[in-house]
């Protein structure tokens, strides 16, 4: 077998996975399209240390190594991202990307600037007469 077919299967896999990660809004989806890009990585790794292994006579198999440490990653990757995920679902009841990175700003998406700087004036005069009040 020619080392082009999991060479240009892997470069459609991780392409797959670029357009996720570049077009997707919601962060499972994201999660999934790292999936699909570490997955193409680890099948060029296997192909080129098949491929090599047949130029050279001693070999210790480095690729599949790799792919079994890349694996490994993926999981603990897959873990941990998802339980984010999943935490800030529960706090803020989306998984959209654009509006958690609105909300991380410091601003609210729906309300124009003049109304948000009202607000936060509005919320330390508050503060500053509650302070008062107590001294």
């Amino acid at each position: 077998m020619h080392l082009v077919y999991p060479a240009v299967l892997a470069a459609l896999l991780f392409c797959t996975g670029l357009y996720g990660v570049l077009a997707r809004r919601n962060a499972i989806l994201v999660l999934m399209s790292v999936e699909l890009m570490l997955n193409a990585v680890n099948l060029n790794l296997v192909a080129f240390d098949v491929w090599l292994s047949r130029a050279a006579v001693e070999t210790l198999h480095s690729g599949q190594a790799l792919t079994l440490f890349t694996i490994a990653i993926a999981a603990a990757e897959i873990g941990i991202g998802l339980a984010i995920v999943l935490a800030v679902h529960r706090n803020r009841g989306t998984a959209d990307i654009d509006k958690l990175r609105d909300t991380a700003e410091g601003h609210d998406p729906d309300t124009s600037d003049d109304d948000a700087r009202t607000a936060q004036q509005a919320a330390e005069s508050g503060r500053t007469g509650k302070a008062e009040a107590t001294a």
